[in-house]
């Protein structure tokens, strides 16, 4: 004890240097242990830029700028969407706006009565008094609450689709068909609807038709084509195609078909013997068919 008394200053400081390399030994150790965290993480992103590196397609190098090839297919995704909404244009609704009971009413028969002209003059047959499917809706002056706007897109979608046919001058139109958006249909001519409802997925409501019409197969495949390259999208979902009856087909006074195959009976012609050396011939005969085609209209929903 008379030892550390003489030498107190010496003992102070001696354990004043053990705290301070004790401290240091920590200090040393806590920045190993922080270089050694950021040299795991540093490995850790080298990794991960290496291995993106090495993937198909990579980011690129000082020759090859894959960013900038990105961007610029990007660029040409968005110039090809811009080009194919043009296919996706909307029906305008009849009337477009402001619909009340009363000038839905109007709209409507003037609808049907514009496509009943439009009928005759392309030369093809409806069934008598024929009201496009809108016969429950025809003689009413008011409609079921809420059913205006429904009707009044559907009148404009029924008109452009007895239009596009039209245009490939069918034979007959004997019916178009549709889905029920109104009470107002419950108690109309059942023939005019179809047992189906639209379609929602995250881009679009699909909403089927249904139109049946007899024809030969050059106007059918002109209904085809004009489904097609309508700039309002229609899917074909299914064709039924069947023999129409052998009396509607031989008869020579139905209306828009005599003249269209040289004037034979019914607008048929006549079987034509191919050429050969004796046996039993190949005949050609083109033969009226009753068409049953389900299109789905393509309406793209509003963007959100």
């Amino acid at each position: 004890m008379g030892w550390i008394k003489r030498n107190l200053f010496i003992v102070i400081g001696g354990l004043v240097t053990l705290a301070l390399l004790g401290a240091g030994g920590f200090y040393i150790y806590k920045g190993l242990s922080r270089n050694s965290d950021a040299a795991a993480k540093l490995e850790e992103i080298y990794q991960q830029l290496n291995s993106i590196h090495q993937q198909q397609p990579s980011p690129g190098n000082e020759k090859v700028d894959n960013v900038q090839a990105a961007r610029d297919q990007d660029k040409q995704l968005r110039a090809w969407i811009a080009d194919a909404g043009k296919y996706f244009q909307g029906i305008p609704a009849v009337p477009p706006s402001g619909v009340t009971s009363e000038t839905f009413a109007g709209a409507l028969r003037r609808t049907i009565d514009a496509l009943q002209h439009e009928a005759e003059d392309a030369g093809i047959t409806l069934p008598p008094k024929y009201d496009f499917s809108f016969s429950a809706e025809r003689p009413l002056v008011r409609f079921a609450e809420g059913s205006l706007e429904p009707l009044s897109a559907q009148l404009g979608e029924v008109k452009a689709v007895a239009e596009t046919v039209f245009s490939a001058r069918v034979n007959v139109l004997d019916g178009i068909q549709r889905v029920r958006v109104s009470t107002d249909d419950t108690v109309g001519s059942q023939g005019d609807y179809i047992e189906e409802h639209p379609v929602t997925n995250d881009l679009a409501v699909i909403t089927p038709y249904v139109v049946t019409f007899r024809c030969f197969t050059p106007e059918l495949s002109r209904v085809v084509g004009a489904f097609a390259a309508s700039s309002n999208t229609f899917l074909i979902k299914s064709i039924n195609i069947q023999p129409a009856t052998s009396a509607a087909a031989a008869t020579p006074d139905m209306p828009g078909m005599p003249g269209r195959y040289g004037g034979e009976a019914g607008g048929i012609p006549q079987p034509t013997p191919a050429p050969g050396k004796g046996g039993l011939q190949t005949v050609l005969k083109e033969q009226l068919l009753r068409i049953s085609l389900e299109v789905g209209l393509v309406k793209l929903l509003p963007k959100s």
